[in-house]
């Protein structure tokens, strides 16, 4: 694949200071993407992958944002754009994922869990939607392998990533025909040097016999971010198969 399919354009990259959100911006400056990440308080990694990012020859701005909320979104969508001049590429990446039994779960739990995970990437699209379309962009949104398949002990989690899901669909038809808007939904990705025993549990259940990584997640949204505009709606599961039983 060429290098600089992404020359000339502007990327969004919700919670891109560390882990996946890391590795899908360093994709795609590598792709010759100008980068805006988000954090919140990760500032020290944020400030250490812009560096990498330019280090790669991509410009990059990291800008504090709580998608959660309406006015921080709006300042982080109006920064980015202000930096670049236009805004090309949205990855709604930023999540949290929590563990708890069912009828344990407080309400603030699920409250929490939804407003980054589901309220998160629409606030982040709405603002950005305008400025998407002027250019024909493209969302990215990154849900999960339990949006998919119910896990007993997430049962939050996993309806985030489900709603997260069908939003995904419903932008694609309500963004359509000038914004394309697919969703990527990891398996078990391994981000610790040192799998733990339910890491390594998962990947000897995988058909590929492996967990995903980081730049599997990474090499997804650089898929969507420069192949077909007529792929939309979609949803990616990146799991190695572990999703077929």
């Amino acid at each position: 694949m060429p290098t600089q399919l992404l020359s000339g354009k502007s990327a969004l990259v919700t919670g891109g200071a560390r882990r996946i959100g890391r590795e899908i911006a360093m994709a795609l400056a590598k792709a010759g993407a100008d980068v805006t990440i988000t954090f919140r308080r990760s500032q020290t990694e944020a400030a250490q992958t812009v560096r990498e990012i330019e280090a790669v020859g991509s410009r990059a701005f990291a800008i504090e944002c709580d998608v959660r909320s309406e006015a921080s979104v709006r300042l982080a969508v109006a920064a980015a754009t202000a930096r670049f001049g236009r805004l090309d590429l949205l990855v709604n990446n930023a999540a949290v994922f929590d563990s708890a039994a069912l009828e344990e779960l407080s309400l603030e739990q699920w409250d929490t869990v939804f407003e980054t995970n589901t309220r998160g990437p629409f606030l982040v699209a709405r603002e950005a939607i305008a400025h998407l379309r002027a250019v024909q962009g493209r969302i990215v949104n990154i849900g999960s392998l339990g949006g998919i398949r119910a896990w007993a002990g997430h049962a939050h989690y996993c309806a985030s990533k489900a709603a997260l899901h069908m939003l995904t669909q419903a932008m694609a038809k309500a963004f359509a025909p000038e914004v394309s808007v697919n969703c990527i939904a990891p398996g078990w990705i391994d981000l610790d040097e040192n799998p733990s025993e339910d890491a390594r549990r998962f990947a000897a259940r995988t058909p590929m016999r492996r967990n995903g990584s980081a730049g599997d997640v990474a090499q997804a949204a650089l898929f969507f971010a420069t192949g077909p505009s007529f792929v939309t709606g979609q949803i990616l599961s990146v799991d190695g198969g572990l999703g077929l039983g």
